[in-house]
């Protein structure tokens, strides 16, 4: 077997796409929401690599159970009403936002003003609650996949924000382990300021840019191996 070589190479293949996309757009007025493609599309190729064919998915999802097809909808209509339940105070306050996207996946939008300090990824003692709360939730629903992915403003330099939001992200994932989610069930990676949600001229946008969104992503039977895709499409 060549894996550590193979993978070597596809992460090479994969920088080399990124560089190539910036040095394209360096004079180009959209040069941000471009490169946030490319992004996307680098992360999702590699996680698709990662998980290269079907039987090493069907591997993956039978550690944790997989979901048959017409049972799907069911399924993720139950965690999302238990979600919307138990974190109800969480939404009244804007903390977080639930959000049903393509293919039964569940989105959960964490705002970073109550989950972490300035410029810090080290998670506020006053969100942990919260944080057990949807780990819980995760635990008992455990035929789903948990993509936690960072997001920042475009306050200071592109490196310094995409690593500021890795460690954010990782930072969840940490603690929802800590809290009972097995390892094979999470993923972690950042996206820095490639993916705004607003304009980051006021304020405002700029908070609205400055988050961590959790993805679960159902692990469906014959189909498992895109459970474990990076959400690079919502």
């Amino acid at each position: 077997m060549q894996t550590g070589t193979n993978n070597t190479k596809w992460r090479t293949v994969i920088g080399s796409v990124l560089i190539l996309q910036m040095t394209a757009c360096a004079n180009d007025p959209h040069q941000r929401t471009k490169i946030g493609a490319a992004v996307g599309a680098a992360a999702g190729a590699a996680a698709g690599y990662a998980i290269d064919d079907g039987a090493k998915g069907a591997l993956l999802g039978a550690a944790v159970g997989a979901l048959a097809g017409g049972a799907v909808g069911n399924y993720m209509d139950r965690q999302q009403q238990e979600f919307e339940r138990v974190l109800a105070e969480e939404q009244a306050r804007h903390d977080i936002e639930i959000e049903r996207l393509k293919d039964d996946v569940l989105k959960l939008d964490l705002s970073s003003e109550v989950s972490f300090d300035h410029n810090s990824a080290d998670l506020k003692p006053a969100f942990y609650p919260t944080l057990e709360k949807l780990a819980a939730v995760i635990v008992k629903y455990d035929r789903t996949v948990v993509h936690v992915v960072g997001h920042t403003d475009s306050t200071g330099s592109a490196e310094y924000n995409q690593d500021l939001s890795v460690r954010r992200a990782q930072s969840v994932v940490s603690y929802m382990r800590n809290g009972g989610v097995p390892t094979n069930r999470t993923r972690a990676e950042g996206r820095g300021e490639y993916q705004p949600r607003a304009t980051n001229d006021t304020e405002a946008g700029r908070q609205l840019n400055r988050r961590v969104e959790i993805y679960l992503k159902p692990i469906v039977d014959g189909q498992e191996q895109r459970a474990y895709e990076s959400p690079a499409t919502y």
